[in-house]
């Protein structure tokens, strides 16, 4: 009689082959690039600020505006117009790096009317870019790089 030898067949080490190289494609398409995490990150904050400042700026009937500072000036970052020193509104990115641009404009209006048309901020932070926009009626939201409100 002959003692059966141990080991692995071809057929189950192709098998545990095709498994690990399906998880490390898995695991690496899953994977994301931290700029556009802290891209995305940055264009929530601003969304809930820009929303925070619209909702005071047509409480207290203030004429408001935000505004971005380009790299050129001392301070990186952006301020909002309008407002009383009191209200401490947040002026720093809380990632360096991060720019931003108003598409034909200088900066958004924010209020006191309801209405403040549609308008766009164009977000960036190494190669990635993202747009924070808002119909006038809506709140502003990620739309993407292209779309337009």
């Amino acid at each position: 009689m002959r003692a059966r030898q141990a080991g692995f067949t071809l057929i189950e080490l192709l098998v545990v082959i095709t498994l690990i190289a399906i998880a490390s494609s898995v695991v690496t398409l899953a994977m994301r690039d931290p700029a556009a995490t802290r891209l995305e990150q940055e264009a929530a904050r601003l969304g809930a600020l820009l929303e925070m400042a619209r909702a005071e700026s047509r409480a207290a009937g203030l004429q408001a505006r935000w505004e971005p500072r380009s790299g050129s000036q001392d301070v990186p970052g952006f301020r909002f117009i309008g407002f009383p020193d009191s209200a401490q509104l947040p002026g720093n990115w809380l990632n360096p790096g991060v720019s931003a641009d108003v598409p034909g404009a200088r900066a958004v209006v924010l209020g006191p009317e309801p209405m403040i048309g549609a308008q766009r901020i164009v977000l960036r932070l190494d190669n990635q870019q993202l747009v924070l926009a808002t119909d006038g009626l809506g709140p502003f939201a990620v739309i993407g790089n292209e779309a337009k409100p």
